[in-house]
């Protein structure tokens, strides 16, 4: 099960490395404590987490002379355990949108193909791990804006339990849906941070991982389905148990994150929708407008379709510890990949939407390529309440067998 991977060659600087790869948005003069479990380790956030006395832009023109006041509760962590943060990191305005291609700062891109998105919101901090100009980045999930540009990427990501990790001095999407989470190149890291960000987490014994055929064999691109099942074998020679299970109202999922997603940005962005729409990015204009025509009674159904969401999974998690499915049902998309920015979010966002109705932990993991693009393919594992350790068990003993963790992108900064 021990899978080769091309090592990294020597390269050029973080800075000329993002001239490739437009990850970085603000450079951060910041040398780190130099104590701490987390001393050495060079820290990007995504563009709208607060870093005392630097721009956070979100990535819109509206906030291009923000700076923050004061430190999120994540960056005075970070700093407080040794790290240094050493940029603002690019992503989709205001964080809608899963190609990040819509900033303000130009369209980060990915470090494994630069013809590429990185996926999103959080592209840059995807592409900015993943090229070595950072160790560990802080992105938002809403909707899989973690998760998404950790598969793209080739790196690991985690959406925590809701409220696991702070999110004072994030700029919000949708309060209910938001999280913040590490990215890293492997699980240990990412457990690490997670440690940092919001405690140590609690050790879990896993014995079955179930496995949604329709995740695996439904409306996916065939190479990402062989990759991802190939995952599976080597968790079950790991000893796992892998039990077929279904996801009750999965199907009508996505419809409901998008409902109630887009009804709470309209209505955060709504004076600045009435006085300068022209300062949006056309995409993020779009898909933020729709939000207009959601009405409070559909906003308030869409609560009440979460709960039975969530009520119906209560039995799965009883049958098994963890769930598995791909990150993301399709190749990595060029970044000249169409007008239909709604549609190929839809298509991109297909398995991370629905797990975000869930109040528990997703960790997406590098489980290799796809054999036609060569681009990384991931799988997400998701666990009960406060069970980040039993996805962090899962992920590293994986990542001990294998190694497509190990494999460098061409445009990469020299370890």
């Amino acid at each position: 099960m021990v899978h080769g991977g091309r090592a990294a060659s020597r390269g050029p600087s973080p800075q000329r490395v993002d001239d490739h790869v437009n990850s970085v948005v603000t450079w951060i003069d910041d040398a780190g404590s130099g104590d701490g479990p987390l001393a050495g380790v060079r820290v990007g956030v995504k563009d709208n987490i607060d870093v005392a006395g630097v721009r956070s832009t979100c990535a819109s023109r509206f906030f291009a002379d923000r700076v923050a006041e004061t430190d999120a509760e994540v960056v005075r962590r970070l700093r407080a355990a040794g790290a240094a943060v050493v940029a603002t990191l690019n992503m989709a305005e205001f964080a809608v949108g899963v190609t990040s291609q819509n900033s303000a700062a130009g369209g980060p891109r990915n470090p494994w193909d630069t013809i590429r998105v990185p996926a999103g919101s959080s592209g840059g901090s995807g592409a900015a791990v993943a090229a070595g100009i950072v160790d560990l980045a802080l992105g938002t999930d809403t909707g899989g804006s973690v998760r998404l540009p950790a598969s793209a990427c080739g790196v690991s990501g985690l959406r925590p339990s809701r409220g696991a990790i702070s999110n004072d001095g994030v700029f919000p999407v949708s309060p209910e849906f938001d999280t913040v989470g590490p990215m890293a190149r492997t699980v240990r890291e990412v457990a690490d941070a997670f440690a940092v960000l919001a405690g140590p987490p609690v050790a879990r014994t896993v014995r079955r991982i179930g496995v949604p055929d329709v995740f695996i064999t439904a409306d996916v691109d065939p190479a990402v389905a062989e990759v991802v099942s190939a995952a599976v074998d080597d968790l079950a020679m790991l000893g796992y148990e892998i039990v077929p299970v279904e996801v009750p109202e999965a199907t009508s999922a996505q419809d409901v994150v998008y409902t109630a997603i887009y009804h709470d940005a309209a209505r955060i962005h709504c004076e600045r929708l009435d006085s300068r729409p022209d300062l949006f990015q056309p995409a993020t204009l779009e898909r933020i407008s729709l939000g207009r025509g959601i009405s409070e009674a559909e906003r308030r159904n869409a609560a009440d379709a979460r709960r039975r969401f969530c009520d119906g999974l209560a039995p799965l998690f009883e049958d098994v510890d963890v769930v598995l499915t791909p990150t993301m049902p399709v190749d990595v998309p060029p970044i000249d990949g169409g007008d239909d920015v709604l549609a190929q979010s839809r298509r991109m966002g297909q398995f991370t939407y629905p797990w975000s109705l869930h109040e528990g932990p997703t960790l997406a993991v590098p489980v290799g390529f796809h054999r036609e693009s060569g681009m990384p393919v991931g799988m997400q594992l998701t666990a009960p309440v406060g069970h980040e350790g039993a996805l962090f068990g899962v992920g590293e003993r994986y990542q001990a067998v294998t190694r497509w963790y190990t494999v460098r992108p061409e445009v990469c900064v020299p370890d």
